[in-house]
């Protein structure tokens, strides 16, 4: 027979754990995929926590409270900074969205459009095959054991109730993030626009030589076959593109756990 015993001020403790590491999962890639059951991220939750709970030393300051307004107020602030963290690795995944859709723009394939099941959001198809390589190169790296680290880590950094939201320090961040989410985006779909630009101009040279030749239809055929092969001679290319986003999740986490210091 299993006996259980604990104080009320440890069950206080590990539900600000539990808090702050459910919200990160449920925020997080490849921990926050829609079409992975529910109860599959709140068992991940629960056993991640309770893993914490066992290595965090508890401290003095987050269960000092004067009534139950004041733990409220605790759990709020731990469930912000588990959404913060989170919210860094979802925003660098978001750059394969963008870069599908200008792929799509330049090849002629952005009126179609698919039901993606991780986000229940319509995508383009160029965004939900890139962002599908992104997770499979996110598995065989171990990059979500990163993730699950860099979330131990933080109750090192930022201990349970000691969390400060910088704003200044965070909207930066954000800011530096967003001047980069474009450029990063083009610089992935590179290959592809550049050889739509010679196509075009191709294109632009024979309707001025063979004006009888319906351009407009067969400028759409060419561009869409000739952007698929584009997109599978620079599939090689992808895996280092994969290690630059997942540097900018890296970098992006410490920006912000910096900002909450």
């Amino acid at each position: 027979m299993i006996r259980l015993s604990f104080s009320l001020v440890d069950l206080e403790y590990f539900l600000l754990i539990l808090t702050r590491v459910s919200c990160f999962i449920f925020v997080a890639p490849f921990f926050s995929m829609k079409n992975t059951p529910a109860h599959v991220r709140i068992g991940l939750s629960f056993f991640t926590a309770l893993l914490l709970y066992g290595i965090v030393t508890p401290t003095e300051v987050a269960v000092t409270y004067n009534s139950t307004a004041g733990y409220a107020v605790i759990v709020v602030k731990e469930a912000i900074t588990g959404l913060i963290i989170g919210l860094a690795p979802t925003m660098c995944m978001a750059i394969v969205s963008l870069t599908g859709s200008i792929i799509d723009m330049e090849t002629g394939l952005s009126m179609a459009t698919l039901m993606d099941p991780t986000t229940n959001q319509q995508t383009s198809i160029s965004g939900g095959l890139y962002q599908y390589l992104l997770l499979l190169l996110m598995i065989v790296t171990g990059m979500y054991r990163f993730l699950l680290g860099a979330l131990a880590d933080t109750f090192v950094l930022i201990p349970v109730n000691a969390a400060v939201l910088n704003s200044e320090s965070l909207l930066q961040s954000m800011i530096t993030f967003l001047g980069e989410y474009v450029v990063i985006a083009f610089r992935i779909a590179l290959p592809v626009f550049c050889v739509m630009l010679i196509l075009n101009s191709i294109l632009g040279i024979m309707a001025k030589v063979s004006p009888q030749l319906n351009m407009f239809a067969v400028g759409i055929q060419f561009k869409v076959l000739v952007g698929l092969c584009v997109i599978f001679f620079s599939a090689s290319m992808l895996p280092d593109a994969a290690n630059f986003i997942f540097d900018r999740m890296k970098s992006l986490m410490t920006s912000f756990v910096g900002g909450m210091m």
